[in-house]
């Protein structure tokens, strides 16, 4: 068929538009980019969200040790010409420090006792001075570990909050610490009222302390010389 100026017009109208079969192709096509890029995006997110969690991690476990350090670096012990040998059934000495073991969850955990210069006082109005810090972990009811921080001006009386102190830092996998003596030399736990150690104090603590879950975990260490510390020689304490 021809129009007036002579072009065949039937042949044009089969030669514009789309067979269904390049259509369909199209979108076949069009689906799968879009399902790669897809996936590509869901990989990044992914990952992100993976890079947030460790960077949260490391930061608190960054803060904690930084404030660990800074209580260690301020530990106050009871100055050599003052200290005398405990006797028998006499209070033990109040700036002392104990380091021992506990267990939960099937696993072990340390826990240390010292007298530091470095109290927070929370509200207006508290008073500074030496207190008793205590690091210890517990257990929440979904099972997660915490470390908390026990800071007490007056500590002469037991303490009554255990497990209400702040939270120095959660999901704990595991928390060592590592007394050093005069000599170097370390020990898996410390107590300086005690004749085993020679009534001294250790000249440095190494902490290790590991955070994470089961799909996997970061560990961290560091060591602490001690500004101060006590020793003895035959019956004298220096």
């Amino acid at each position: 068929m021809q129009d007036y100026s002579g072009k065949d017009t039937g042949m044009e109208n089969q030669n514009s538009g789309f067979t269904l079969l390049e259509i369909l192709l199209a979108i076949f096509i069009f689906s799968i980019i879009m399902t790669t890029l897809f996936g590509a995006f869901s990989m990044v997110f992914s990952s992100a969200d993976i890079l947030d969690e460790n960077i949260a991690a490391h930061e608190m476990a960054k803060s904690c040790l930084i404030r660990m350090t800074d209580d260690l670096q301020s530990i106050c012990i009871t100055p050599d010409i003052r200290y005398s040998k405990p006797e028998l059934n006499s209070e033990p000495d109040p700036y002392r420090v104990v380091g021992e073991n506990v267990s939960t969850q099937g696993r072990d955990f340390s826990k240390l006792r010292f007298t530091s210069s470095a109290h927070i006082p929370f509200g207006k109005g508290m008073p500074f001075g030496v207190a008793e810090i205590v690091y210890y972990i517990s257990e929440t009811e979904e099972n997660r570990i915490m470390l908390r921080r026990s800071d007490r001006i007056n500590f002469d009386t037991p303490s009554e909050t255990e497990g209400a102190d702040p939270v120095l830092c959660e999901d704990i996998r595991s928390l060592k610490f590592m007394y050093y003596d005069k000599e170097g030399t370390s020990h898996e736990s410390w107590d300086s009222g005690t004749s085993e150690f020679n009534y001294e104090t250790p000249s440095a603590i190494a902490i290790q302390l590991e955070i994470g879950d089961e799909s996997g975990s970061f560990l961290f260490k560091t060591r602490v010389n001690l500004p101060v510390y006590r020793i003895k020689f035959g019956e004298d304490v220096l």
